[in-house]
């Protein structure tokens, strides 16, 4: 998944890719994301956010995403993962941590809206394929399960209406 910047306290971390550290107190570090919720849960670092997760950026992203009609791109692909296990585990360690978990909220809620229209007209118009361009994996699987059902029952109408159909101008 992602890495993460931590400062960290003094650790050499040994763990199945290679070596990390050892950690030079104070000086940031990239490491994988679930070491760094690792190391702060026992309190020996202090996690940075990400560039994106800014209250301003944020705000604009939102606002971007309320404008357009199509999906604009999010910051990263697992944004809304990641804000969650980052405000959940280092809430203290992210400056301005409601408004920006209010933010990401928004901003998801105005995304699976857009899904549920573009869904929605999807199954209206009979539509056989569909572009979905700047949605992240989290946001597909919410709306997999509906459409592939929505296909099914499609597929099985048409499939009957052309067997009535077949039978009728055969009689």
């Amino acid at each position: 998944m992602d890495r993460c910047d931590v400062t960290a306290v003094y650790y050499t971390v040994i763990w199945t890719e290679g070596d990390l550290g050892p950690f030079n107190p104070g000086l940031p570090v990239q490491v994988p994301l679930w070491l760094a919720i690792n190391l702060k849960q026992r309190q020996k670092c202090r996690i940075v956010p990400p560039e994106w997760m800014d209250v301003e950026k944020l705000e604009e992203m939102r606002d971007s995403e309320r404008r357009e009609d199509a999906f604009t791109p999010m910051p990263n692909p697992h944004y809304m993962e990641l804000t969650k296990l980052l405000l959940n585990h280092a809430s203290d360690n992210i400056p301005k941590a409601d408004e920006i978990r209010t933010l990401v909220k928004d901003t998801w809620d105005t995304r699976i809206a857009k899904l549920r229209l573009s869904a929605d007209s999807f199954v209206r118009e009979q539509e056989a394929h569909a572009k979905l361009d700047n949605l992240t994996l989290m946001e597909i699987n919410t709306i997999g399960t509906f459409l592939t059902e929505s296909l099914n029952h499609m597929y099985k109408l048409r499939t009957s209406l052309q067997n009535s159909e077949d039978g009728q101008s055969q009689e």
